[in-house]
């Protein structure tokens, strides 16, 4: 018989293997290059942990071979990227109450969506994908949910175009809870007209910024998002590699962008 480490195909320190970061694919009726990130397979080593303490014996007879569990796993990460850690915990609770046996992944993926409601909400985390690539036009994107607007406006769409992942995105998620658990309640949200300007925390930035802009007739918008690198600290390898990615779209219309703005 199996050990729990065998079937679940993990190494000595609990981690996945490296084929869930993979690029080459591992069958010929899988489409090539078909990236699973350490996290979601980290996830899903999670899963399948709790499924068999929870399952028993019910969840070894699901499986016969290695083979036929690594293959169950990859399909699962492929299905399950953009969902948080709380929000798969809280699926797999309810199908402990509720399920006599492992669920299979639609029928996962239909507990997901019922306990994140079903009133269109995407995962939190492509909500948050999507609230910082628009978060410089705020007003004028179509909004997959309104809860996103509302969750990247109470976040603050100048943090969301500046602060990294780590630092940003728990205060994103507790917002999106928050309003997802109004919208749960039957609560209608509105999209209000907003004006993309960074947030005016730092007067002094927001000031250079917004006369920098009108002297080479940009869009608010525009400059700002041009300009978001003199928020990071001078002489820092992110600063320089953000100013070199707004100079590329500023060489198309002729301008140097500032290398300070004192």
């Amino acid at each position: 018989m199996k050990t729990p480490a065998e079937i679940l195909a993990k190494n000595d320190n609990g981690l996945p293997q490296q084929s869930w970061t993979s690029t080459t694919s591992t069958g010929p009726s899988e489409p090539p290059k078909q990236v699973i990130s350490q996290e979601t397979g980290v996830y899903v080593n999670f899963i399948f942990n709790r499924f068999m303490a929870i399952y028993g014996h019910k969840f070894k007879s699901c499986f016969e071979t290695q083979e036929e569990i690594n293959i169950a796993k990859r399909e699962w990460a492929l299905s399950l990227g953009g969902y948080t850690e709380q929000e798969l915990v809280a699926a797999i609770d309810y199908c402990k109450e509720h399920s006599a046996w492992m669920p299979t992944i639609s029928e996962f993926l239909d507990v997901l969506r019922t306990q994140t409601g079903d009133h269109g909400l995407p995962a939190t985390k492509h909500a948050y994908e999507e609230a910082c690539l628009n978060a410089d036009k705020a007003s004028t994107h179509k909004w997959t949910h309104p809860a996103i607007y509302h969750a990247g406006k109470a976040t603050g769409w100048f943090r969301l175009r500046t602060e990294d992942e780590v630092d940003v995105f728990p205060d994103f998620r507790y917002n999106y809870d928050v309003i997802s658990r109004r919208v749960r309640a039957g609560e209608q949200l509105d999209l209000p007209v907003a004006v993309a300007l960074p947030d005016k925390s730092d007067n002094t930035l927001f000031a250079f910024i917004q006369s920098w802009g009108e002297e080479h007739n940009l869009k608010p918008e525009v400059a700002s998002k041009w300009l978001f690198y003199l928020t990071k600290p001078k002489g820092t390898m992110v600063r320089k590699r953000f100013q070199q990615q707004a100079q590329v779209e500023a060489n198309a219309m002729g301008i140097t962008l500032p290398d300070d703005y004192q």
